[in-house]
């Protein structure tokens, strides 16, 4: 990158689902850059509760407000998405330090494939050090209320998801054997 600013910000994910965190960074990088490309990862070895489509509409929605922002999906590494839309720069969240050993990794990984991408580390707002995808899909799963740490659109479609899971699993009582 050259002295110039960049233009270009990518922040990739697997945004399942998309929380209120999300968010909060992905208004912050808007702030920061002309362009910010939110990249949803189809990360099938995660074994994610949305598939890829319905996870870039759900964050499509999410962003909807910021005009500097979009969202595509992606399968691969991280550095071929961020050539393809010509980022300068990869934005990731950092909650708390064991955080920063997974992204400090990760970092020093992708710096070596693209030399040229910069990876800045974004904080968010004290009110979401605490949240994350795999947490809130829990919760919901067992019960709890998770209002509030999701847009409202996610929130309403991850609920309906966790409903239909446990109709599924549901098993039969004695009329239904």
């Amino acid at each position: 990158m050259s002295g110039t600013p960049a233009r270009t910000a990518l922040f990739p994910g697997t945004f399942d689902p998309f929380t209120n965190g999300h968010l909060d960074l992905a208004e912050r990088a808007a702030k920061m850059f002309p362009r910010v490309v939110i990249a949803v990862a189809a990360s099938p070895k995660k074994s994610p509760l949305f598939p890829l489509e319905e996870r870039i509409a759900l964050t499509e929605g999410a962003i909807g407000h910021l005009s500097n922002v979009t969202v595509i999906g992606f399968d691969g590494l991280v550095v071929d998405i961020a050539r393809r839309v010509s980022a300068e720069v990869m934005c990731r969240g950092i909650r708390a330090v064991s955080d920063f050993e997974f992204e400090f990794q990760m970092a020093l990984m992708n710096r070596r494939l693209s030399p040229d991408l910069e990876v800045l580390f974004l904080v968010p707002s004290a009110r979401y050090t605490f949240l994350n995808s795999t947490l809130v899909k829990e919760i919901a799963r067992l019960g709890g209320d998770i209002a509030g740490l999701l847009p409202a659109h996610v929130e309403a479609r991850l609920l309906e998801r966790v409903a239909d899971e446990r109709a599924r699993y549901r098993t039969p009582g004695p009329e239904g054997r």
